[in-house]
């Protein structure tokens, strides 16, 4: 069997930060159809968004060094912990861990970097009620003040999964990319049966 782990994000566009764009409607779409396509040679996990499980829904764009301020790590190792339950009890021949490129805690190999010494923390109750329309504004208006740049290294959570699955696979899924991020995958998957 193999076990494709992977951000939940990918399959339902409703946890992203800020809300779905086109993008997030277009990878969940596309990724279930290739899941779908496959459904008999893989099994798949997906595991409690860290974001929306330590902050909540919405929220507003935070890099890696602000959820690690605001306790992520502990978070993470627990979903790291309910990961490593499942996979010890599953026992999958392959293991396949699918992040999202950029994600301050679901990068693989990119995530997100700015000083969490500037960041406005009182944006987090303040996003809770604005409306979608201007929570994209606000997203946009937040990564330009806060200096948010895309950086070479994992997110928290994929930090972690890393040293407790050196075995596993990692692909890192982008959304704005999303054709060739489903043929990396379909590629990983075919190679594995």
């Amino acid at each position: 069997m193999i076990m494709i782990v992977l951000a939940p994000c990918l399959l339902s566009p409703f946890y992203v930060y800020r809300g779905p764009k086109e993008k997030e409607y277009k990878t969940s779409e596309k990724l279930l159809n290739f899941l779908s396509e496959h459904k008999t040679e893989i099994k798949i996990l997906t595991y409690p968004c860290p974001e929306y499980e330590l902050i909540g829904w919405p929220r507003p764009p935070m890099s890696k060094e602000v959820f690690e301020k605001l306790g992520m790590r502990e978070k993470a190792e627990n979903i790291a912990d309910f990961i490593g339950r499942v996979l010890t009890e599953e026992k999958p021949e392959k293991v396949i861990f699918l992040g999202v490129k950029g994600s301050p805690t679901c990068g693989v190999f990119n995530t997100t970097s700015s000083n969490p010494e500037k960041f406005p923390y009182k944006a987090v109750q303040e996003f809770f009620y604005l409306s979608k329309g201007e929570r994209i504004k606000r997203s946009k208006e937040l990564m330009r003040e806060q200096g948010f740049e895309i950086v070479p290294g994992e997110g928290v959570l994929f930090e972690i999964l890393k040293k407790r699955f050196p075995d596993a696979v990692y692909l890192e899924f982008d959304k704005d990319n999303i054709d060739e991020s489903i043929e990396k995958l379909k590629k990983v998957v075919e190679d594995a049966v």
